[in-house]
Formats: C-alpha cells, structure tokens, sequence
C-alpha cells in the first residue's frame, strides 16, 4: 500500500479552471456530478487514518473528503491501517511526494508525534479527525475535527441513566486507542450504576461475540451492553441472544445496519458523530486554509457530535444512511 500511495501521490498536479464566483446552487451541481466548483490550482491532500480493513465508519468519512475533493479541485490520496507505525509510514510517504495538505487521524498519538512535526516543519498544512483532539494542536495542527470522546462517553452514561440501567459493560475493540478509554471514561463518569470494561479482539467477530456472551453469562446482572463502533452492535446482539441476556444494546456510531436494528428495537440508541462532516470538512478546510489562510475553531475542536439517535431519529435518517453519507 505504501508503494501505491507513493505513486499516487507523485502524479504530476494538473491545473483546471472551472465554475468558481457562481451561485452557491451552480456549484452544488458542479459538485455532484464530479467536477470542480473552484478555479483554484489541482493541490494533493492526503488523508491518513488508523481504519482497520472493513470498517464502513471509515467508508462514510472517505465518502465526505471525495466529495469535498471533487468539489475543491483536490487530488485527494486516502491511505490507512490499525497499526500505528504504519499509520506513521503512509504520513512520511506523504511528506516525502511533496503534498500540499494531510489529515490524519491520532487513535495513538504518540506514534505519530515525531512524523507530524516532521509534516509541519516542511510546510504542509495538517489537519487532524476524529481521534486525539487533545494532542491536535501540541502536534501543530491547524484544528482538529471530530467529536469531543469524553463529552459522547458522558453523553452515553447520562442516557443509560434516563433508561432506568444499572449495570453496564462498555466493550473496547482496540487496546490502546485513547478515544476508546476516553468514551468509556467518559459514560462511567455520568452512569448513575456501575459500568465495566470489557476488551476484546476487534479484528475477531467471532471472538468479539464470545467474549461478550461469556460475560453476560457469567453476569446476569448486566443489563446494557455498549459497543465502540457500528460494526460491533449486531454482533452484541448475537452475543445477547445467545446468552439469554434481556441487556440493552447500545452503540457509538451509524450506519444502515444499526438504523435497521434501532427501528427493530434490537437496539436502544446509537451515538451518531456524523463521519461525512468529518471526511467533508477536513478537506474543505484544508482547501480554505491554502487558498484564503482561513482557519477555523479557534484553537478548539470543530465539533461534529455527539448526537443520540433512537428509532424515531433513524427513520428520518434512512434516506441518508442509504446512500452512505450518515
């Protein structure tokens, strides 16, 4: 993967003239059929995260940057992996073609500390998303876009409360990332019963679902499961059902299978952080800062969540969850 974002990103930057100064609705239309709404030069932003393989939150958040990209008249490069150095790897490769902007996600920071000032000190405008706002502007980052993990994790634990729950697991699918621990931290705080972390191995469903059986099992007690990630919430659910348990599941994050499941009632809410605007903003402020030195937020996070959806939200949502942009 390396070796082709390299080549990606050592494409020659072509110039283009386009629909820039019309009406905003002309450059809407010119933006979703594909073409540039701007006359501004072709630059190359890379974006860079710690998505693992299948993980359709991250397919929501590229969904957004594309779009603003095709918008902006950006080449737009997307490089990801769960291991951190590797993570570190793709963003050396970027610095090394030259980018003209990176956004990278910090699951955990301090694996890519060094190679971010290295960004930084050459010139290139970073951009950090959805993982490790505290760090962001430590690092040099020009803002950081994404949800505040501790606020959604108090978000969570203030919910379970208003539902009547007294005992709670928080189930954690990647050792290590501070967002992760920062949620969980963050519903214990507010939860007027007792919550429990559980950690699993994310990059095993099958495990995921035996861990997460096995305790429920083993701890009749609970009643509310709360997974990190949409992809783990049908699977709790499994787990659920074949322990016999009447838990509550619950999740962080949207996609079509937890709106299904919220309007079934096979779960109880769902915290949306809204990726699109992450991926979407990310790149249109990369391009505002390059072309009119605009930066936003003021040395704070640009917020995109937290936002509770229950069955009546995700209805109203489905048309958007369908074509994959919530």
């Amino acid at each position: 993967m390396g070796a082709v974002l390299a080549t990606v990103l050592g494409a020659s930057l072509v110039g283009c003239s386009s629909t820039g100064g019309k009406r905003a609705e002309e450059r809407a239309k010119a933006a979703q059929a594909g073409r540039p709404a701007v006359s501004t030069p072709r630059w190359t932003f890379a974006m860079v995260t710690h998505a693992g393989d299948g993980d359709t939150f991250w397919d929501i958040v590229q969904k957004g940057a594309k779009e603003a990209a095709a918008k902006d008249n950006i080449n737009f490069v997307y490089a990801h992996d769960d291991q951190a150095q590797q993570q570190a790897q793709f963003v050396q490769n970027a610095i090394d073609q030259k980018v003209d902007g990176i956004v990278v996600s910090l699951a955990k920071p301090e694996a890519l500390k060094d190679v971010i000032a290295k960004a930084v000190k050459a010139g290139i405008p970073v951009i950090t998303v959805n993982s490790g706002s505290e760090q962001s502007a430590e690092y040099g980052a020009l803002t950081h876009i994404g949800q505040d993990e501790t606020i959604a994790g108090e978000s969570v634990g203030t919910e379970l409360t208003e539902r009547g729950r007294k005992k709670a697991v928080c189930v954690l699918h990647e050792q290590g990332n501070v967002g992760h621990e920062q949620r969980c931290a963050g519903a214990k705080k507010t939860f007027g019963g007792v919550m429990e972390n559980l950690y699993v191995e994310g990059t095993n469903m099958p495990s995921v679902q035996a861990a997460v059986q096995a305790k429920l099992q083993a701890d009749p007690s609970v009643d509310a499961i709360v997974t990190l990630g949409a992809p783990f919430a049908p699977t709790a659910v499994k787990a659920k059902d074949a322990a016999g348990s009447k838990a509550e599941v619950d999740t962080f994050d949207l996609n079509a299978s937890v709106a299904r499941d919220l309007k079934s009632g096979a779960l109880g809410f769902a915290v949306d952080q809204q990726p699109y605007l992450q991926g979407y903003e990310a790149i249109d402020l990369l391009w505002l800062y390059r072309y009119n030195a605009n930066v936003l937020g003021g040395g704070r996070p640009v917020l995109t969540g937290p936002q509770i959806v229950t069955a009546d939200e995700a209805g109203k949502l489905e048309e958007f969850i369908k074509r994959g942009s919530r």
